[in-house]
């Protein structure tokens, strides 16, 4: 190691500073461009690793995220197979939007204390403690205990056939009885 230090020492004596300092610049200027070019490639395979995961996720969880858009693209496509039938769009309308429950941890306490003075007097203190904790998973997202669905407010529903009268009360009775709704809230017309 001593050797590998005095070699190291006459090889800056013979040289001039000017010199030794401009070769280490030039070594820490690849070093860095070096890195700086790693770090790109490496941010690029990961970019394209997402974007094909993401693929992967859409097609294996094919629902939308809106319910409505949910419910309308399951009509359409059960509504087209009815015989008489041909291409079918529904809109379909709701109250509100979707509504979570989460889970919560509820912790009461009640404690009473009695006390008598020393003229004979008592006095009852009620002291009530109430803790709600909303429960979490591993991930620290909040555990939904059930999800409420909104209430449709209205549908629409075009369709190619539905001049003929049956076809039509074939559709109208499909939408009552699919999404449970009464039929002053489902209007059918034809395509044209």
């Amino acid at each position: 190691m001593e050797n590998l230090i005095n070699k190291f020492n006459e090889y800056l004596k013979k040289t001039n500073n000017n010199q030794f300092i401009r070769n280490i610049l030039i070594v820490f200027i690849i070093g860095i461009m070096i890195l700086i070019f790693a770090d790109i490639m490496n941010t690029g395979k990961n970019k394209r690793v997402d974007i094909n995961e993401n693929k992967n996720e859409e097609s294996v969880y094919s629902v939308p995220s809106d319910y409505s858009t949910y419910l309308e693209r399951k009509l359409e496509d059960i509504l087209s197979q009815l015989k008489g039938v041909g291409e079918v769009k529904v809109m379909i309308t709701l109250e509100e939007t979707t509504e979570i429950v989460p889970a919560f941890n509820t912790t009461k306490n009640n404690e009473t204390t009695k006390e008598t003075d020393s003229q004979g007097g008592t006095r009852e203190i009620i002291r009530e403690d109430m803790t709600i904790q909303l429960v979490t998973g591993e991930e620290g997202s909040p555990i939904v205990l059930k999800e409420i669905k909104p209430t449709i407010k209205g549908v629409i529903v075009i369709a190619e056939g539905a001049e003929d009268l049956h076809v039509k009360e074939i559709l109208y009775e499909a939408v009552k009885t699919a999404l449970g709704i009464p039929g002053n809230r489902v209007e059918v017309y034809s395509r044209k």
